[in-house]
């Protein structure tokens, strides 16, 4: 099913059991924009959340996070979480929704061989991945995926076949996106697995309250109470995975922005420079330099 609009779970009248008694029989595809919504406790079915415009913050376990333009997440099933765009805030939402029978076929598929599929081609099984919540970027590869999901679906209509046969490839790639997470969970320093597990979970926690809250300057501590790390735990297994430290880690995230704001908007050097965390311009050209080769308005001559 494909909805262009948010449901509006204040109408008189909504049906919310209706509402989500779909998302158990249906793969289900919200392409909607918005000024304000929030849903204070829901549990899904396993997702995938962007947003093409604006921002989006989702609460999970004990910690918030945004997703904006360039940023997708991951929700399994059975995860309870929470979500809401600000009052004022324009946002543009792109989530798809996987019906559990269908996620658990495709997945099922691409985790057994060719042969443990001919014995049993019709009975799946339940077993499957537990993804990992947390903020992954959006590669030129997926991005080329959900274009032309989209262009189908504004182009031809809504079909069910078509739609079902790009979302065979959307989850193959999320669990591309789930083994390159395993892959950095091998790189906590940790014996047990299950240590190494966890570390990267909260590791994942403090990478996300970084990119949700680059312009407030979080520093060791904050992020070190919210990982549930002390400080030189969160440091030395930081870096160990995300080969940076905390601190190179947030000014690659402001810089980034500010590239962006360069790019696509006529603000001040001086102005973009205090958006993105930056509190003196010299400080901030230095450091565009140091990452892009080039002066902030050498680069954005560049890009225009």
């Amino acid at each position: 099913m494909y909805f262009t609009s948010l449901p509006d779970h204040t109408q008189p009248g909504f049906d919310e059991e209706l509402h989500f008694s779909r998302f158990r029989k249906h793969n289900i595809i919200f392409n909607a924009a918005g000024t304000e919504s929030h849903c204070d406790d829901h549990v899904g079915c396993l997702s995938f959340k962007t947003v093409l415009e604006g921002e989006e913050w989702y609460g999970i376990d004990r910690h918030r996070l945004a997703i904006r333009p360039g940023q997708f997440l991951i929700l399994n099933d059975e995860q309870h979480y929470s979500c809401r765009v600000d009052k004022g805030v324009h946002v543009k939402i792109l989530s798809v929704f996987f019906q559990q029978e269908f996620a658990s076929s495709v997945l099922h598929d691409a985790l057994h061989r060719e042969d443990a599929l001919l014995d049993d081609p019709f009975h799946p099984g339940t077993t499957r991945p537990e993804f990992f919540q947390a903020l992954n970027a959006v590669t030129p590869e997926l991005q080329l995926q959900l274009s032309r999901l989209l262009g189908a679906l504004d182009n031809q209509g809504y079909n069910r076949t078509m739609t079902d046969e790009y979302l065979v490839f959307l989850l193959h790639y999320l669990l591309r996106t789930h083994r390159s997470d395993i892959k950095r969970v091998g790189d906590v320093h940790a014996l047990k697995a299950i240590t190494r597990t966890e570390v990267y979970k909260r590791l994942c926690i403090a990478k996300d309250l970084l990119h949700s809250s680059y312009t407030d300057n979080p520093d060791l501590e904050a992020l070190s109470r919210a990982a549930c790390l002390s400080v030189p735990q969160l440091v030395r297994q930081f870096k160990a995975v995300f080969r940076t430290t905390p601190h190179q880690y947030l000014i690659r995230i402001r810089l980034h922005h500010a590239a962006e704001l360069l790019q696509h908007t006529g603000a001040p050097v001086q102005e973009i420079a205090w958006q993105t965390g930056f509190e003196d311009a010299s400080a901030f050209s230095r450091a565009f330099k140091s990452m892009f080769g080039v002066q902030p308005m050498n680069y954005r001559k560049l890009k225009g």
